[in-house]
């Protein structure tokens, strides 16, 4: 019987997120079976910003978040949830919004004792539900920092991207496919450089994390869309956009457009080279933006990675 490589690394994980002094805790946010799964500091964190980071919807928090924490568990008080059906995090509740995912992890936060300010980092689900955090828990969120997102997934929006990325009915036919085929398709998307993945890989991958409540996860992607297209709230924090130049979900033009939106809080980071997965692809340039980002950077315009310089070092230049 062999043993999967994706059960082997996520174990391997588990050891280096403790190494670089990052633990598993379960917090019950309710009576009603609500329990969020957050990796949190092995030791008190007090006197360190407290960052949040939001995962997407392939996987869980410490998956989608590796690189980051490994290279900021040192400087900061990081927090990583799973959020809700996804990783070890669930609820017998019924709400499935975006709203609810954000509720759950502000109150596991102040379970926590994180009390603090939060610098949140949300990628792809995850920054809608950053988004929603920043607008729901203005007086605790003091900045955001979003890849790959929206304030909301609107109708309008979605219709005419899923047929462009190749014609799929829903976003569940695209998140949640049914075959090892459809995972290739999906990390394809995700992607900027094609890979040729082995074909127990992707069954691997299917089973452990698109398989695990798909009828929930299904629930959560119908709640997100919206209908109606709304304003763009007004957010009293700073927000800063890293975005991979080939993204092929939210594309350039459209974190243009975000960043337009927004108005004159946001800024925009484009990182050359990557697609929808920036910080898988590009880790070094990705948690160099955040090391400046973090702390507060100075207003200003769009920047983009020069694609001359090394991994790990940034050169930032305005764009016309």
């Amino acid at each position: 019987m062999r043993i999967s490589i994706i059960v082997m690394f996520r174990a391997l994980l588990r050891m280096v997120m403790k190494m670089v002094g990052m633990r598993p805790q379960k917090v019950e946010i309710d009576q009603q079976g609500t329990v969020i799964n957050f990796w949190v500091p092995s030791k008190p964190q007090n006197k360190k910003l407290a960052v949040v980071f939001l995962h997407g919807f392939a996987a869980d928090g410490i998956l989608t978040w590796q690189f980051q924490v490994m290279a900021l568990a040192r400087k900061y008080a990081v927090y990583v949830p799973d959020l809700v059906f996804f990783g070890e995090s669930t609820t017998e509740r019924p709400e499935r919004s975006p709203e609810f995912q954000a509720e759950c992890v502000a109150e596991g936060l102040k379970k926590l004792g994180v009390v603090e300010k939060w610098r949140v980092v949300g990628f792809s689900y995850g920054g809608i539900v950053g988004f929603k955090m920043a607008e729901m828990y203005s007086d605790m969120v003091v900045s955001v920092v979003v890849s790959g997102s929206t304030t909301e997934l609107m109708e309008s929006f979605s219709r005419p991207t899923l047929q462009k990325l190749g014609g799929f009915s829903s976003w569940s036919q695209l998140l949640l496919p049914r075959t090892a085929d459809g995972v290739r398709v999906l990390l394809d998307v995700g992607i900027y450089k094609r890979i040729p993945y082995p074909i127990f890989f992707l069954r691997e991958f299917l089973e452990e994390f698109i398989c695990v409540n798909r009828r929930k996860k299904d629930e959560l992607l119908a709640a997100v869309v919206k209908n109606i297209d709304s304003a763009i709230p007004k957010y009293p924090q700073k927000i800063h956009l890293i975005w991979g130049a080939k993204d092929k979900i939210f594309d350039l033009e459209d974190a243009k457009n975000l960043k337009t939106e927004l108005g004159e809080k946001a800024e925009l980071h484009v990182i050359e080279n990557a697609g929808h997965l920036v910080m898988l692809e590009r880790p070094f340039v990705f948690n160099s933006l955040l090391s400046h980002i973090l702390p507060s950077l100075p207003a200003s315009s769009v920047y983009r990675h020069r694609r001359s310089q090394p991994a790990g070092s940034l050169s930032f230049r305005p764009r016309d």
